[in-house]
C-alpha cells in the first residue's frame, strides 16, 4: 500500500451528531502520529438538525490551508453522500450506511433546493437516478471506490456489549463508526484513535471507553471486511518540533491571558462567543503557586459590553470585549466615547458573512470599512488584522500593548475562516512576550502629582500622550466625559481648546505609525524574479502561501504582500514594495476587494486584478492556485470570482 505524505479527510452529518468531535478525533490521532494538521469546520446556523461538515487536512510538512480535493469521505448520513461524493478524488473513497443506499435526493429535507437542482441535473446528464445509489455509481465511474457499513448492526452488539437496553442513545457513536472504518482502511496504528478519543472525552471517562470500544469494533469490521483495498495508509512518523493542535480562537484567548487581560465581556453570537466560553473555563490559570484569574462577563448586550470594558480600563485593567459585525454595529457609541477619552480598550472583531445578520455562521471579510470607520466623528485607533493562528496568539498580547502605550481603542481583526480553522503549530514562544502598559503612573509618581491637585489626564503633549492614573487614586481628580474637554477632563466648547484636543488625538496616529515596527505592520514573501504580487490579509494568507508555494514548485514565481497594520496604514512601505511590480492581484474574501480599493486611496496604486470570494465558503490552495496561473502566464480576466464549498 501507498503511505500517504498528504491526506484530506472529511466527514458530515446533521448538526448536533457529533461531527465535530469526530473532526477532533481524527485531527488529535494524525497529530499523534506526526503529521501536520489544518481543519476546517463548516455549520449551519441553525442550532441542530441541517447539515454539518468538517475538512481534515494532514500532511509530513506545515499545512495553512483546506483542500476541496477530498481522498476519504466518511458520511453518517444520506445528505453527507449526496452532497460531498463529487469532491471526492479518482482513488478515494466513500464510506457511508448501507441503510441509506437508496434514499433519494428529493426525500432528504435538508437539503437545499439549489442542491438539488444541481444534483438532478448533474446525474441526469450521466444517466444517473438522483440519489445515494446514483451518485455513488457516478463515483465508482470516476475510479472511487465506495464502502457500506452496517452502523445500525455494530451499534447493537456494542450495546449488548455494554448493557445498553436502549439502542436510540448509541445513535452519537455513529461518528465514532465512521473514525474506526476510516482508520481501518488506512491501517491505521488504532493504539493512537484510542488515546485521541481519551483526550476529546477526558472529562467523561466512561463515555470515553465506549466510544473506544465502539470505534474499535468499526476498525475491526473494515481491516476484516475490506483489508487493503482502499490501497492508502496513513503511517507513523516524527516531528521534531513540539507541536499543539489550535483553534483561532483558543490561540486569541490564550494570548489574551498571557498579554495581562483581567476583565473581558462578550454577548453571544457566532462566532465570537467561542472565544469567550474558552477564557470562562479557564478563569483561574497558571502553575498551581502562581495563579492568575480573569473575569469575564456575558452581558445584557453589546452597548453594556464595550462600556464596561471602558469601566475597567479606566479604573487599570487590560480589558477587552469580542463580538461580530451585528455586536460590533452596537458598539459604535461606546467606541467613539472611548476614542474620546483616550481608553485603551481592546475589541476582538471577528467578521462573518454580512451585510445584516447575513451568514451567521459562514466566512467573509465585509467590515474592513466598518471596523476602520465605526462610531461619530474623527478619533484614533489602531485596526490590527491577524493572518493565522499563530500572529492571532501573540497579535492578542500587541493589541493590547498597543491599546496602553498610543492609549487608544484597538479594534483586532480576525475573520470566521480563521477563527473556526483548527491547525498544527509550534508551541508559542512566551519568554519573548512583553507587557507595556505606556505612560500608567507608578504609586510614587501619583503621589507626587497628587500634591498638585491639578492632575491634567488630557495635558497637551509634543507626542499627544498624557500620563494615565486609574481611577481612584488618593487625592488625584480627573473627568471622563462624552463631550469634549479640556486638559482636566471638564466639558468644553472653546474653539481652540477643540482644536488642539483633535490635533492632540489624531496625532498619536502619526506616533503609531513611526514606532511600530515594519514586521508587524506587514510581511513580505519574496521570490528571485517575480513580475506578480499577490496583496492580501487576514485568513486568505494560508491559502496564498500554499499557493504561491505549489506554483514555485512547476517554476511559477509569485510574490505576497500580506498587510497587517490596517490602520494607520503603512502607505509609504506598501507603495514602496508594490511599484516594481507588473501585476498587482488583490486576493480578498468581499465583493469590492476592501483593502485594494484603501491602497488605492492611500497610495494611488490600482490593483491589476482581483480575485474575489464572497459564497460564505473560504478560499481553498486549488482554486487559488488554478487563479494565480491565470494572471502569471496572462490569461485572467482582470476580475474573477470563486465559487468553491457547498
Amino acid at each position: 500500500m501507498a503511505s500517504e505524505s498528504e491526506f484530506t479527510w472529511l466527514t458530515g452529518g446533521p448538526q448536533g451528531s457529533g461531527v465535530d468531535s469526530a473532526a477532533n478525533i481524527f485531527a488529535r490521532a494524525c497529530a499523534y502520529a506526526g503529521y501536520f494538521i489544518f481543519g476546517k469546520r463548516e455549520y449551519h446556523s441553525n442550532i441542530k438538525g441541517m447539515h454539518s461538515y468538517f475538512h481534515v487536512r494532514s500532511a509530513a510538512r506545515p499545512v495553512r490551508s483546506h483542500s476541496e480535493r477530498v481522498n476519504l469521505l466518511a458520511s453518517f448520513d444520506a445528505e453527507a453522500v449526496l452532497r460531498h461524493a463529487r469532491s471526492v478524488v479518482q482513488t478515494g473513497g466513500i464510506i457511508f450506511d448501507s441503510q441509506t443506499e437508496n434514499t433519494m435526493a428529493s426525500s432528504v429535507p435538508t437539503l437545499d433546493t439549489e442542491v438539488k437542482e444541481d444534483l438532478d441535473l448533474y446525474l441526469s446528464s450521466k444517466g444517473y437516478e438522483s440519489s445515494v445509489s446514483g451518485i455513488l455509481q457516478e463515483a465508482e465511474s470516476r475510479g472511487v471506490k465506495v464502502y457500506a457499513v452496517p452502523y445500525m448492526d455494530i451499534l447493537k452488539d456494542v450495546a449488548a456489549e455494554i448493557g445498553e437496553p436502549k439502542l436510540s442513545r448509541m445513535i452519537r457513536m455513529i461518528n465514532v463508526l465512521s473514525i474506526g472504518v476510516s482508520f481501518g482502511l488506512l491501517a491505521f496504528d488504532f493504539e493512537l484513535v484510542s488515546k485521541a478519543i481519551r483526550s476529546v472525552f477526558v472529562e467523561k471517562p466512561k463515555i470515553a471507553e465506549q466510544n473506544v470500544l465502539a470505534c474499535k469494533r468499526a476498525y475491526d469490521k473494515a481491516r476484516s471486511e475490506f483489508g487493503d483495498d482502499f490501497g492508502r495508509r496513513l503511517t507513523r512518523f516524527r516531528i521534531e518540533e513540539e507541536c499543539v493542535v489550535l483553534q483561532a480562537t483558543q490561540a486569541i484567548a490564550l494570548g489574551k491571558l498571557l498579554g495581562g487581560c483581567r476583565f473581558q465581556t462578550y454577548y453571544p453570537i457566532t462566532p465570537a462567543a467561542d472565544e469567550s466560553e474558552y477564557l470562562e473555563a479557564n478563569e483561574l490559570f497558571g502553575r498551581e503557586s502562581d495563579k492568575c484569574s480573569i473575569l469575564v462577563m456575558q452581558t445584557e448586550d453589546e452597548i453594556a459590553a464595550i462600556n464596561m470594558v471602558s469601566g475597567a480600563a479606566l479604573a487599570g485593567a487590560r480589558a477587552a470585549t469580542a463580538t461580530s459585525g451585528p455586536g460590533f454595529s452596537l458598539m459604535a457609541e461606546g467606541l467613539s466615547w472611548a476614542g474620546q477619552n483616550e481608553v485603551p480598550v481592546v475589541v476582538t472583531y471577528y467578521q462573518r458573512g454580512a451585510p445584516s445578520t447575513g451568514l451567521p455562521t459562514r466566512h467573509g471579510q465585509d467590515d474592513l470599512r466598518f471596523a476602520l470607520h465605526a462610531g461619530h466623528g474623527e478619533f484614533a485607533r489602531i485596526v490590527l488584522a491577524s493572518g493565522d493562528i499563530e500572529e492571532s496568539f501573540y497579535d492578542a498580547v500587541r493589541a493590547f500593548n498597543y491599546a496602553e502605550r498610543f492609549q487608544m481603542p484597538v479594534i483586532h481583526l480576525v475573520d470566521k475562516a480563521l477563527a473556526n480553522s483548527s491547525v498544527t503549530c509550534t508551541i508559542p514562544d512566551t519568554s519573548s512576550l512583553r507587557i507595556d502598559r505606556g505612560a500608567l503612573l507608578t504609586s510614587a509618581e501619583t503621589d507626587s502629582a497628587s500634591s498638585s491637585l491639578r492632575y491634567k489626564r488630557f495635558a497637551f503633549t509634543d507626542s499627544g500622550i498624557s500620563p494615565r492614573v486609574p481611577l481612584g487614586v488618593s487625592g488625584l481628580v480627573f473627568w471622563n466625559s462624552g463631550d469634549e474637554h479640556n486638559e482636566m477632563g471638564h466639558i468644553s466648547e472653546n474653539p481652540r481648546n477643540r482644536t488642539q484636543m483633535m490635533e492632540k488625538r489624531m496625532r498619536k496616529l502619526e506616533l503609531v505609525d513611526r514606532e511600530i515596527p515594519v514586521e508587524e505592520k506587514c510581511n513580505l514573501f519574496r521570490r528571485a524574479d517575480a513580475k506578480v504580487i499577490v496583496v492580501s490579509w487576514g485568513s486568505t494568507k494560508g491559502p496564498i502561501l500554499d499557493a504561491i508555494d505549489k506554483l514555485a514548485q512547476d517554476g511559477t514565481a509569485i510574490d505576497f504582500l500580506q498587510v497587517r497594520l490596517m490602520n494607520p496604514l503603512p502607505r509609504e512601505y506598501i507603495s514602496n514594495v508594490l511599484r516594481d511590480y507588473e501585476s498587482r492581484v488583490a486576493v480578498e474574501m468581499n465583493y469590492s476587494g476592501q483593502l485594494a480599493g484603501i491602497i488605492r486611496e492611500q497610495t494611488g496604486i490600482m490593483a491589476t486584478h482581483y480575485v474575489l470570494k464572497y459564497n460564505g465558503r473560504p478560499m481553498s490552495q486549488d482554486e487559488l492556485e488554478l487563479a494565480l496561473e491565470r494572471v502569471a502566464i496572462g490569461e485572467a480576466q482582470k476580475r474573477e470570482v470563486l465559487t468553491d464549498g457547498v
